[in-house]
């Protein structure tokens, strides 16, 4: 469970709190108290109004609609939706607007995230009323005991066990949820107000925790010449983590408070007797009590391998002042209510880096911080929703069926436990199978990083195993309670990592999570190992990993149940060619030689998951689409792809533009349907409320992956039910834009042009006119004033175009570095088709939303972000330009993002060389010759009109709406206009004199363009009609191209 609000901000908002306001409400809710015994036998419906009325009016404040006096009421029975029919078992008003919702369940609806026997659980369904209530943000569930509250994300919440509740309780259940907090939005200024604590505490910490191990690191290396250097980094590591423990435990109640302190004060007592006894052999006195136990210190056995013997570390030789001061500085943060193990896991997470630095200077290495362990090795830190979404949705769904398998899905209190019923004897009997089949679970996180997705597992099978205990002691079990937490980090959890440091980090947030007072650290060197998980042969690197060799007992029972992760993005290009060639050697079915790393993941994992068993990862959803994805497509189609949650260009990931998607598979052969939904907004991602669709996996072609309706695919086999590709009716294809290599160079405008000709008449031949992806539309094109100078391959310039020579021995530095030049450092790179670049063509823009087709009959030279046709025609430019070409290109083509909603589309050269063309005799291109003029020419006149009206404003710039001033009425131009010019009229005469001034001619020319615009759209259709009829589309299917 994840806390909505920070502890130490929570109780600054509690102490400002009317203590005898919260003094009177807690009379009334001891008699709230009083019944818990007969709520506990009441159904839903039999209380739901008196619990409104014994918690939300008698306690919080809130005044009902059934006994407001004068029509003014705070919380309403049964409130409709504002958008559908549904309605919410209660609501909270402010100001007459639905601020929170409420859901009750009655004290049988034991987890408020279980479904039961109803289509949702009580939190879906709670989500699922906010939705429809504009201004509500709060949510409030209960089953009359149990009462969360979220604000706006199922994610996390603030939980109240009401029948527990004590007086400090309430104070926390008042502050949050009366009326005069809610009235005055408090909940979410104590949330802004966490948020805000978390980041500066985290930064801070950040800042002292690497300082400390700085100046550490920097004080072992003096002191101790003679050792290895990078042994001395990593023994520098070991020692801070420790030290990172015993802060962790003397604000936890793991070790006596204030140890830092007392480690401090025994040194400087012992010195007295021992002048040779260092803090650090203080320090050393305590890692052995900590690893041992010791009485006398008050100190209980945490023997996990952290405190073990480590002979290296404990001959080294370090200052008193660097463990004095800096430890002091750490020990000043309250690790028990401030820094929480998720802190400490991002903390870890960026420091990874660091130590990579570090390791690279002392190897004298050059080291890319843009290739740092985070980039280089593909680690990104994985949010909390994500890694709760796939565990939930692999070892869930496990726990889930396994549950119904045994028909311990729900569990009944027992009438007799000394006589339980045959049934009753076998529930019994099944909740302790399953209690076994829980700790024989094997789950594996391959690239486990610092432990993002095994704390997640750790934590639903803590949440899972207390669930069960509360089932067995409903059954009469005396002994229903047992230790969970060393059971499962020595059953459950395994994983593997490529980055040492990592598997450091790992195992000690798994051991800050589970420690316990008097109980020893569980031993996990054998469960997160240090290796690479894809190679299994030494001769190819030493870090080889051989999993049947490392984890004999899981292979011994058919492999994980549960493999889950974040696996590394490393672009192929940053794997050497050696390991490139092992993976296409053990991996066959997903390996290509230009497949990134996270690809082979996929495969390694699918062999490792026993049968049945689930595998839920994150990565880049490129797969679905690139090349390198086919054999990958091809490959994961044969099992159970149960879920494809696609996040397209949303930032999840705050260091990478990812573009990540879950992926849930079960190794199961042969299901048809996946459930697959397109993400559309970070607010969606985070409100862990995904409702997808079905789709059937025999519509998903190798090639590509698009995810469609029947009536979508029919529409896309139309198109594509064509033998002529685009090559072969151009007879050339699609070709790239000139890439120059260093654009501030070879890009000039009108007037560095005017200058290169005024010295060099000569010159003007090799410079030639250009368009960018802004200068051109479908049917007009605005030369923008910008040239390319244009050198060719191998021309020697500096005798014959001294104008060209002159002005780029400025940049001759900067020429000489690019990779791709040609013969001389002034010259453009080897390029075969300068010749067609200036015959007709199509042009556009690669990457769009609107892609427009134009066709050009001037020769324009065409920069990098734009791609060119040749040999094209009208009738082609008529297709490209089409509704149906604008529909089929977002299925047919990679999109960034939701290409329905905005996501950009790059009709890539390769793929549009295969586009699929219907072929026509000439005669009936007559048609689309005569309309492609046609919107030439209004196009023309348009842009014109407009060009003309623009230029009588006399603004350098135009906003938005004046440039499209034919949309505006006279007065909103006026009204614009005056705004533009920060003009303010003297009088009303001069306001009336200036509005007669323009009026003439602002409608003149708003009728012209209006005109031309009617046109356009008009021809535009027929345009339309012709391709819907061309390509064989029924009504429907017009229907639903026009529709997008």
């Amino acid at each position: 469970m994840q806390q909505l609000f920070g502890q130490k901000v929570l109780n600054e908002f509690i102490e400002k709190q009317d203590e005898k306001l919260i003094e009177n409400r807690w009379q009334k809710f001891k008699t709230f108290l009083a019944k818990k015994e007969k709520i506990a036998s009441w159904i839903e419906t039999d209380y739901q109004d008196g619990f409104l009325e014994d918690i939300f009016e008698n306690c919080l404040g809130y005044i009902s609609k059934t006994r407001s006096s004068d029509e003014h009421y705070t919380l309403e029975r049964e409130k409709k939706n504002e958008t559908n029919a549904q309605k919410a078992d209660g609501a909270l008003l402010v100001d007459d607007k639905v601020v929170a919702v409420i859901e009750l369940k009655d004290l049988k609806t034991k987890d408020l995230e279980k479904k039961y026997n109803r289509e949702e659980s009580a939190v879906r369904q709670a989500f699922g009323y906010l939705q429809h209530n504009n201004h509500a943000k709060y949510v409030i569930i209960s089953n009359f005991n149990e009462l969360r509250f979220y604000f706006d994300k199922a994610t996390a919440y603030e939980r109240f066990f009401l029948f527990d509740l004590d007086y400090e309780g309430f104070k926390k259940l008042h502050t949050i949820l009366s009326y005069e907090s809610i009235s005055k939005n408090i909940p979410h200024a104590i949330k802004e107000k966490s948020l805000n604590f978390e980041q500066d505490i985290s930064n801070k910490l950040y800042k002292d925790y690497t300082a400390f191990r700085s100046h550490l690191f920097e004080n072992i290396l003096n002191n101790n010449p003679h050792a290895d250097k990078l042994e001395l980094l990593n023994a520098t590591q070991k020692l801070i983590d420790r030290i990172v423990f015993i802060l962790f435990g003397e604000d936890t109640d793991l070790l006596p408070k204030n140890t830092i302190g007392t480690i401090i004060q025994r040194q400087k007592e012992v010195k007295k007797l021992v002048k040779t006894f260092t803090l650090y052999d203080s320090y050393k006195v305590y890692f052995k009590a900590i690893n041992a136990g010791d009485e006398d210190l008050d100190i209980t056995m945490y023997n996990g391998g952290l405190f073990a013997h480590d002979a290296f570390l404990d001959a080294l030789v370090i200052d008193d002042e660097v463990l004095d001061a800096r430890a002091k500085i750490l020990s000043a943060y309250n690790f028990g209510s401030d820094i929480s193990v998720n802190i400490l896991g991002h903390i870890f997470e960026n420091s990874i880096s660091e130590l990579e630095e570090i390791s690279a200077q002392l190897l004298e290495n050059d080291f890319d911080k843009k290739q740092s362990k985070r980039k280089k090795d593909g680690v990104f830190y994985t949010p909390a929703y994500i890694t709760e979404y796939i565990v939930q949705n692999t070892l869930g769904k496990l726990c889930e069926a396994k549950r119904q398998e045994l028909n311990i899905a729900e569990v009944e209190v027992i009438i007799n436990p000394k006589k339980p019923t045959k049934k009753e004897q076998e529930t019994k009997e099944n909740l302790l199978a399953y209690k076994a089949w829980l700790f024989d679970l094997k789950i594996l996180d391959p690239a486990c990083g610092s432990g993002a997705f095994l704390n997640q597992a750790l934590e639903y099978l803590l949440k899972e195993h207390k669930r069960l205990q509360n089932d067995l002691a409903l059954m009469g079990d005396l002994f229903a309670s047992y230790e969970v937490e060393k059971e499962v980090l020595e059953h459950n959890l395994y994983g593997v990592d490529i980055n040492e440091g990592a598997v450091e980090i790992a195992r000690l947030s798994l051991w800050l999570r589970t420690a316990k007072r008097g109980r020893p650290l569980t031993k996990l060197a054998n469960k997160i190992k240090v290796g690479n998980s894809l190679i299994d042969d030494k001769t190819v690197v030493t870090n080889a990993f051989d999993w049947h060799a490392e984890f004999p007992e899981v292979f011994a029972q058919g492999g994980f149940d549960v493999v889950i992760g974040n696996p590394p993005y490393v672009r192929q290009e940053m794997i050497d060619s050696d390991i490139k060639e092992k993976y296409m050697l053990m991996y066959p079915h997903v390996a290509t030689s230009t497949a990134d790393l996270y690809v082979y993941f996929y495969e390694h994992s699918m062999k490792c998951l026993s049968e049945k068993g689930l595998l839920g990862f994150i990565t880049p959803n490129k797969w679905m689409e690139r090349k390198y994805g086919m054999k990958l497509r091809s490959y994961l189609k044969e099992f159970n792809i149960q879920k494809i949650i696609n996040y397209g260009e949303l930032n999840i990931f705050e260091d990478a533009s990812t573009e990540p998607a879950i992926v849930i598979i079960k190794n199961q052969k042969n299901f048809s349907d996946i459930a697959y939904l397109m993400v559309k907004s970070l607010e969606e991602a985070q409100a862990f409320d995904y409702k997808t669709s079905l789709y059937k996996k025999s519509d998903l072609s190798d090639e590509i992956w698009k995810f469609t309706n029947p009536l979508v695919s029919s529409i896309l086999n139309k198109f594509k039910n064509v033998n002529t590709t685009l090559h072969e009716y151009t007879n050339g294809g699609v070709y790239y834009g000139i890439k120059t290599g260093l654009n501030e160079a070879f890009i000039i405008d009108k007037t560095k042009y005017s200058e290169i000709v005024t010295q060099d008449k000569a010159s003007e031949k090799l410079l030639k006119k250009m368009v960018e992806g802004d200068d051109f539309g479908k049917w007009y094109l605005n030369h923008s004033g910008r040239y390319m100078v244009a050198t060719g391959y191998d021309l020697e310039i500096e005798n014959d175009y001294k104008g060209i020579y002159n002005y780029l021995e400025q940049y001759r530095d900067k020429l000489i570095k690019r990779q791709d030049k040609g013969k001389n450092y002034w010259n453009l790179r080897a390029c075969d088709y300068y010749d067609k670049l200036e015959q007709s063509k199509l042009i556009y823009y690669h990457t769009a939303l609107n892609h427009g087709f134009y066709f050009d009959t001037e020769g324009y030279y065409i920069s990098a972000n734009c791609y060119f046709i040749a040999n094209a025609d009208k009738y082609l430019q008529c297709v490209l330009n089409s509704k149906l070409f604008h529909f089929v290109k977002k299925y047919l083509f990679p999109s960034f993002g939701d290409s329905e909603k905005g996501g950009r589309v790059r009709l890539d050269a390769n793929k549009m060389n295969t586009l699929p063309i219907q072929k026509i005799a000439e005669s009936e291109k007559d048609f689309y010759i005569q309309k492609a003029d046609e919107m030439f020419l209004l196009n023309k006149q348009f842009q014109e009109t407009k060009q003309n009206f623009h230029n009588e404003l006399g603004l350098e710039k135009l906003t938005k709406k004046l440039q499209n001033f034919e949309e505006l009425t006279f007065e909103e131009f006026i009204t614009e206009y005056t705004k533009a010019l920060k003009l303010k009229f003297a009088d009303k005469l001069a306001e009336r004199n200036f509005k007669q001034e323009w009026q003439a001619l602002f409608e003149n020319d708003k009728t012209l363009a209006c005109g031309y615009k009617a046109e356009i759209e008009k021809t535009d259709k027929e345009i339309d009609k012709m391709v819907y009829e061309l390509y064989g589309l029924s009504d429907d299917e017009i229907k639903i191209v026009e529709s997008r």
